[in-house]
């Protein structure tokens, strides 16, 4: 099977789990309980299979595409770990800093675009 079978078996059933776990955990209320778990849970299994990635099809079924239709955190997770563990600190917090303001900005610009657009 070639790698982007494996990726889009993968993200099929990672979007699905997404989609489940969000619809069963209820609404925001308080605190994005969902998103939260869905992050950590993701983050914990590309952490797991990234030990395993040498063996066939895990990288690209489970890390890519299973990890990356359920939740891209857990791929921002894996480079700051592997940013950390190489020493690179300030690299790692520049990804983190960056990442959070560049898309909080990134998200506020697209929903106030699509606003103005509205009729």
């Amino acid at each position: 099977m070639s790698n982007y079978l494996w990726v889009a078996l993968g993200s099929a059933l990672g979007g699905m789990a997404r989609f489940y776990i969000g619809s069963h955990m209820g609404p925001m209320q308080y605190f994005p309980w969902a998103t939260f778990m869905i992050n950590a849970l993701g983050s914990f299994v590309i952490g797991y299979a990234s030990h395993w990635s040498h063996i066939g099809p895990v990288r690209f079924l489970v890390m890519v595409g299973l990890c990356g239709g359920f939740t891209t955190f857990s791929s921002f997770s894996l480079e700051n770990l592997t940013l950390l563990r190489e020493g690179e600190v300030a690299r790692a917090a520049a990804y983190i800093g960056g990442s959070v303001i560049v898309c909080l900005a990134a998200v506020w610009i697209g929903f106030s675009a699509a606003r103005w657009q509205q009729p």
